[in-house]
């Protein structure tokens, strides 16, 4: 090619060129004055609330009940309470094995005594010897406290309930971040909150997942 046509072929593609490197170059400093939202995780999707959860709970089967304390309560998330093996319960003790933890880590979880009530009746039931344990509707091993595995399938028959209440179903996550919340607003502690919820940082718990009310000093400010 010659230099007479090199410098054609420049003159006509150097103002495309240029104009694509400006639109690049504002584009990158556009999204670089985009402020971040620091908006803390447990504001933007926050936990269900006290009455929803108890108008859930009046409506919900056993099975559904039984599931709700579990992730409200246990604070488990849904994948360690579909886990759950018979033996992993103990509800005269008041505790929980989760054995298939995130990142495989195991941990001792206590009960509430709603969910020690409710984890008796569900083992009557379904329990080995209980009169729905062979109802042919399993799709687990005998030994597991779930019939089924799938989260769909847990998230389809709980989003039931949550209709007949007139709840809306956001997810299994909101029953954590009760859990947690109501937890730290007892305890006022966000380490043991965190082994709670199974979390290796406490900054997970306090950015996501629990939430001391505005208004928590107020007691220990009232003699000042």
């Amino acid at each position: 090619m010659n230099a007479a046509r090199l410098n054609v072929l420049h003159r006509h593609q150097w103002p495309v060129l240029r104009g694509r490197w400006n639109q690049a170059v504002e584009g990158r400093v556009l999204a670089q004055r985009v402020p971040k939202d620091r908006t803390p995780g447990i504001i933007k999707r926050p936990p269900y609330s006290e009455d929803k959860l108890a108008d859930v709970l009046e409506k919900a089967d056993v099975l559904a009940k039984f599931l709700l304390f579990l992730t409200a309560h246990a604070g488990l998330r849904i994948r360690e309470a579909l886990a759950l093996e018979w033996d992993d319960l103990d509800e005269t003790a008041k505790r929980i094995h989760v054995r298939s933890g995130k990142g495989r880590k195991a941990r001792i979880v206590a009960m509430s005594t709603s969910l020690a009530r409710a984890t008796r009746h569900y083992r009557g039931l379904f329990g080995p010897g209980g009169p729905d344990h062979p109802d042919g509707k399993r799709t687990t091993s005998s030994t597991h406290v779930f019939r089924y595995a799938s989260v769909m399938t847990a998230r389809n028959h709980i989003e039931k309930a949550f209709k007949v209440a007139g709840v809306k179903f956001r997810g299994f996550h909101p029953g954590r971040k009760y859990a947690g919340t109501r937890l730290l607003q007892q305890v006022k502690d966000f380490g043991r909150v965190a082994a709670h919820l199974g979390h290796q940082s406490v900054d997970t718990t306090r950015k996501v997942y629990a939430q001391l009310a505005a208004d928590d000093l107020k007691d220990d400010l009232a003699g000042w």
